[in-house]
């Protein structure tokens, strides 16, 4: 399916209801564990999200609008979230990143991509030459890879419980 803006924001804008029907009011048990040595928990993954809409998506559509690939995007730091979400809540999480999320698609849709637009190029510090098309189709699909990883966070907690199951349910390590 190529990539479309109104499909896309389709999901992005139901993510954040999506997190708060999952994570809000639950215990640390389920927000802060995590599924093995250097995976997220759906904590983390708030903070890691919050981090993106602050400094990857619309900024960088931006650049590649603004500058094409003459301007280098900043490195994205994956692992900023530990110290923005320091002393925070899951509800304080859950409601910045619904506030910032809002903003983010109303800038999005206030540039009135046209398809040509999609076809722009930007230079991805990791990945060279990208297009605005590819870089949104990412953010979706980021979307949904972290709400599959929340789930499979509060799935790893009941690994050993669901006895002979485990076979049958593939969210969990075999």
């Amino acid at each position: 399916m190529e990539f479309n803006v109104d499909q896309g924001v389709e999901i992005l804008a139901r993510t954040p209801s999506v997190l708060r029907a999952l994570l809000g009011d639950l215990g640390s048990h389920w927000t802060h564990a995590n599924y093995g040595e250097d995976t997220f928990s759906p904590f983390d993954v708030l903070g890691h999200l919050i981090h993106g809409e602050q400094t990857d998506w619309i900024p960088r559509a931006q650049i590649i609008l603004a500058h094409g690939e003459s301007r280098p995007f900043e490195p994205f730091d994956r692992f900023a979230q530990y110290e923005v979400s320091l002393g925070k809540t899951v509800s304080e999480l859950i409601d910045q990143f619904a506030t910032l999320r809002e903003a983010n698609i109303r800038a999005l849709r206030g540039m009135g991509l046209a398809p040509a637009q999609l076809e722009l190029r930007g230079a991805h510090p990791e990945f060279g030459s990208i297009t605005l098309g590819a870089m949104l189709a990412t953010w979706v699909v980021h979307d949904l890879n972290h709400i599959a990883q929340v789930a499979r966070a509060m799935a790893y907690q009941y690994r050993d419980e669901v006895g002979p199951w485990k076979q049958y349910l593939s969210i969990l390590p075999k």
